[in-house]
């Protein structure tokens, strides 16, 4: 290896492999997965009982303001509070407590009490109750009338107009605003006034651990999102197998800071983990989005962490701030061992930015990780944890047989089965037989290749959602995933994402989202805006290059892009083009931006549009 990590402790890669006549792979670590603990709220008890005045959870009230936190004994007293009041209310079997709320310390209390009486929770983006007016409040409803909560949880009254206008009728809210609901409603701080009594220890110890614990939402990037069920058992099995291969090394037990949303699987584990784990977390108020990332950077400016996670596009704000701001490096590095990322690929060129401001402090670089997996596997089931300088998605963790189902000479179709795989969807029985194949493996729709087909234990490396993939009006094919992921790569530190059009056309193009600030520095125009760069030859030329260079090493036209052109407003969440991790849905890019596509299309090409096989651009710098 050319780059010497900082020190970081890995079991040992120890696959069983077998390799079948038809050319399917099969993939299973021969270390057995270890559970300690049968349910989360089981594993907070301990923690409770453990390090009663451990710092647990943080948060700051408002931009700016100090941090206000809990210890182990004050959230695990909170909790059993919310269960005891939620066992007084005999809650209907397999009626959830709908969490509508951004990541706070009462979502956090509202949750693992639901979870101690046995009822399910679902934790809803607040956006679906934010951004949804113009629609009628569309998801929402449709989230409501598919899991029909006996509660639910609001709690300030800024989702009063959505939660009033689409819960069922019988269902009571709590909120720390109630007079903003309709009846019935009742005040947060009431409920956790409730007395606790020994029906709260029997819950938890008599859970079974088969049952649903959490209704998580699928990203509805295909549809309207569906309910993934969560069992007890799944969300402890998939906590402990990563415990077993990066826990240890990322310090769970130790302090953590992250922003991803609890209403996501991959936010949601991590501040399990350290519940469970006996870790202090800190809920960062900011998000990779411009104006949104300075209370990150603030928060990293004043707490070292040992283990640090983010979006591709978080990183790629980091870096920049990173090689601007010399305390932030130092603090930030200080404690660092390990770096995760998650939601889509990391590009190469960010990872080596990276991984040269860590030498550049440390003499050492920091070791790089990522979690692989879907809402359906729970969260993260795959991961790097084995020494690589390669981007991709690893290798399955203790507990996961991963089948692999050859797709031509280098693709395979991924395919998964464990504890940690949700026994199917809430109310849709129907779709059983589609998301698993004869063997019962979960279909996830990824594609994989190797790094090296004589070495396995090099890892695999993502190759697009089969999803993603269409065909151009000539036939040909194309993995639209895949290739999204190498323009953006190619197109690093200049391009932020993309939208790849040409389904059904004649030929490949794209839509550009720039990384304003190295956009604009590179091109001569400092404080250059969207418009003012979508405008400017010299940025679009830079652009130019990127592409033409991809075009130059590609295979045919299943790669090769003609036209290109600038996006000048960022990704608009409301009309469901990006997700609350930051990543992209590309189908509902390109039907709200239909008029940006058709732009791209015309004969002859639009303003703003360059076509790359074109006579080279003039510019005007």
């Amino acid at each position: 290896m050319s780059l010497l990590y900082r020190e970081v402790e890995f079991p040992p890669v120890d696959l069983a492999i077998d390799r079948r006549p038809d050319g399917v792979i099969t993939m299973t670590p021969r270390e057995p997965l270890k559970v300690d603990c049968p349910t989360v709220p089981a594993g907070l008890a301990r923690q409770a009982a453990l390090v009663a005045d451990k710092l647990h959870l943080a948060e700051r009230p408002r931009p700016g303001a100090d941090w206000v936190g809990l210890n182990f004994a004050q959230m695990k007293a909170a909790a059993d509070a919310v269960s005891q009041y939620l066992i007084d209310q005999a809650v209907e079997t397999g009626r959830p407590v709908m969490i509508v709320s951004g990541n706070s310390i009462a979502h956090a209390v509202i949750r693992y009490g639901a979870m101690g009486a046995g009822v399910p929770v679902c934790p809803v983006s607040a956006n679906y109750a934010l951004m949804g007016a113009k629609g009628g409040f569309e998801r929402l409803r449709h989230v409501m009338e598919m899991t029909r909560p006996a509660l639910v949880f609001a709690e300030s009254a800024a989702c009063a107009e959505a939660v009033n206008a689409t819960a069922p009728s019988d269902a009571v809210v709590i909120s720390r605003q109630p007079d903003a609901y309709r009846a019935p409603s009742m005040a947060y701080d009431a409920v956790l006034e409730t007395m606790a009594g020994p029906q709260v220890a029997r819950s938890i110890e008599t859970l079974d651990p088969h049952a649903p614990a959490a209704y998580m939402l699928t990203s509805g990037s295909t549809g309207k999102p569906k309910a993934v069920i969560h069992t007890h058992h799944m969300i402890v099995s998939n906590l402990h197998q990563g415990w077993q291969v990066l826990g240890k090394a990322a310090g769970w037990d130790d302090t953590l800071l992250e922003w991803l949303p609890w209403s996501h699987a991959s936010g949601a584990f991590s501040s399990m983990a350290a519940a469970i784990f006996g870790g202090s977390f800190y809920i960062d108020g900011g998000k990779p989005l411009p104006g949104l990332f300075d209370e990150t950077i603030r928060n990293l400016r004043e707490i070292p962490l040992k283990y640090f996670t983010n979006v591709p596009a978080g990183y790629a704000m980091l870096v920049e701030a990173l090689e601007q701001d010399e305390a932030l490096r130092r603090v930030f590095f200080k404690k660092l061992r390990l770096m995760l990322y998650g939601g889509a690929g990391l590009p190469q060129p960010l990872f080596d930015r990276l991984q040269a401001l860590a030498v550049k402090e440390t003499g050492r670089g920091v070791f790089m990780t990522t979690g692989y997996g879907a809402t359906e596997t729970t969260s993260g089931c795959m991961s790097i944890y084995f020494m690589s300088e390669k981007v991709g998605i690893g290798l399955p963790m203790p507990g996961l047989s991963l089948k692999m189902v050859p797709i031509d000479g280098t693709r395979y179709e991924l395919r998964m089965k464990g504890d940690m795989v949700t026994p199917g969807y809430l109310g849709r029985p129907e779709l059983e037989a589609e998301i698993r194949d004869e063997e019962g493996y979960y279909k996830i729709g990824d594609t994989a290749t190797f790094h090296d087909p004589q070495d396995p234990d090099q890892g695999l490396a993502f190759a697009g959602r089969m999803a993603e993939e269409f065909k151009l009006n000539t036939g040909t094919f194309v993995s639209g995933g895949a290739l999204r992921a190498e323009l953006v790569r190619i197109g690093s530190p200049l391009i932020q994402d993309l939208v790849l059009c040409g389904e059904n056309r004649a030929w490949l193009g794209v839509l550009i989202w720039p990384n304003l600030n190295a956009l604009a520095e590179a091109a001569g125009l400092p404080g250059a805006d969207a418009a003012m760069l979508a405008r400017s030859g010299r940025a679009l030329d830079l652009i130019a290059e990127k592409l033409a260079a991809h075009n130059a090493a590609c295979r045919g036209s299943s790669e090769r892009i003609k036209r290109f052109a600038l996006l000048t407003t960022p990704p608009d969440a409301e009309s469901h083009e990006v997700s609350d991790k930051g990543t992209i849905n590309q189908n509902a890019a390109r039907l709200n931006r239909a008029a940006d596509v058709e732009r791209l299309y015309a004969d002859p090409p639009a303003e703003g549009v360059v076509d790359l096989t074109a006579p080279a651009l003039k510019t005007d710098a």
